[in-house]
Formats: C-alpha cells, structure tokens, sequence
C-alpha cells in the first residue's frame, strides 16, 4: 500500500497560501493542516477535540494539550502542545471566525471566551460537529480491531493537497511529515514514537520517510 507524501518546508508552505487564498473556509481548514503538521495529530481526533481541551476556562489557549483515551486511535491518552507559533495564530483567527458566526456561543458567558466548553472545536461548514464511521482493520499483531474515522474530513483535507498540487498528498500527510521532519532534525526515534503515541517503537516506521541526504549525515556523524 502506498504511503501518503511527506511534505518538506516549501512545500508545507505552498499548501498553507493555497489553502488560504483558494479555501471555502480558509481559517477552519488552515488550522487543521497545521495541526497535522505540528502536532501529529489524527484528523479523527483534530474532529473529537473540544473547546475546553484548548482553552483554559479564562480563555487563554492551553500550551499543553491532553488528548483523552477516547479520542485516540490506541485508546491511549497523550500530549500534544501548541507552541508552534503559526498554529497558535491559527487557532486565534479560528476561534474569532466561529465568534463572528455565533457557532457555539453562549450569550454573556465570559468563561472560554463565550464558547459552549463541551462543543466540537473543528466544525462543519454548517456548523456542527464532524461525524465520525466505525471501521474495522489488522492491527499490528493481526487482530481485528475496531476504530472511529472521519472520512469527510479526511476526503476534504486531501482534497486540499490536491488542489495545491501535492501529488500523493492525503489526509495522512501531515502527521508523516510532523514524524519525518522531527527525526530530519534530529529527534531520536523513541521521541517520535513518544508524540506519535504509539506503543511499539516498530509501530512508528512506517510514518518516517528519511531522505538520502538525512542518512549520509547519520553515517558520517556516527563516530
């Protein structure tokens, strides 16, 4: 099975101005790219996440980011942290887009800037939460194991590689290049499979796509 493109800077940069100028909802769909590329997130848990999982109830955005067992793909909770400073500027445009529509305010709330707490942060263009298919798949033991997706994000968000050009660009894109990028700056493999959140450290190659250049350097510098 092909894997999904692993994008380098430029490129992450061209699909963020395409996105922005060419997106029917630019502010929504530049915040899900990013999340995906700097935080390693899966677009079935960039879809559960909610409003007081990013903000403190005074408003302020939460550096730190515990993403809960039910959420998760392995049903483990982890950490994600938004300190990247162009998602953390996301996540404000986002968040005063939904303010203008309305889309989940309470009136004359202070608390979470006037945001329900439990609703959805990623809405639909309608804006409701996204709804997310029961699937079934081989885990890595070769099980049968049951998990939740969310085939229109994951449909529209590679519909955006697309339109920027990317060839092989999927939904999967951004959590391989969050991966891959890490390491190409020389993150060591247990780090990465730390913010991937997965388990086995075995679980985590597949996302990886080293370049040529990356393991000529690894060679010279071994001793």
């Amino acid at each position: 099975m092909s894997q999904a493109t692993t994008l380098k800077p430029g490129q992450i940069r061209h699909l963020l101005r395409v996105t922005g100028a060419t997106s029917r909802h630019p502010e929504r769909d530049t915040l899900v790219l990013l999340l995906g590329l700097t935080c390693g997130m899966r677009l079935s848990e960039i879809a559960q996440i909610e409003i007081h999982d990013v903000l403190h109830p005074s408003g302020t955005i939460r550096s730190e980011v515990s993403l809960r067992a039910a959420i998760t793909k392995g049903c483990r909770q982890r950490c994600i942290y938004l300190t990247h400073v162009q998602t953390v500027a996301a996540l404000e445009q986002y968040l005063a887009h939904r303010h203008r529509l309305g889309q989940g305010v309470q009136l004359g709330q202070d608390r979470y800037r006037g945001f329900y707490p439990e609703t959805a942060l990623i809405l639909t263009h309608k804006g409701s939460k996204f709804y997310l298919n029961t699937k079934r798949r081989l885990n890595f033991d070769g099980e049968a194991v049951d998990y939740r997706a969310c085939d229109s994000l994951q449909a529209h968000v590679t519909k955006l590689y697309r339109d920027a050009g990317i060839r092989g660009g999927s939904s999967h894109s951004g959590r391989r290049s969050f991966a891959s990028n890490l390491l190409a700056k020389g993150q060591n493999l247990e780090t990465v499979q730390l913010l991937l959140g997965h388990a086995e450290l075995d679980h985590v190659m597949p996302y990886l796509d080293v370049s040529e250049k990356t393991l000529q350097e690894m060679f010279e510098a071994v001793l």
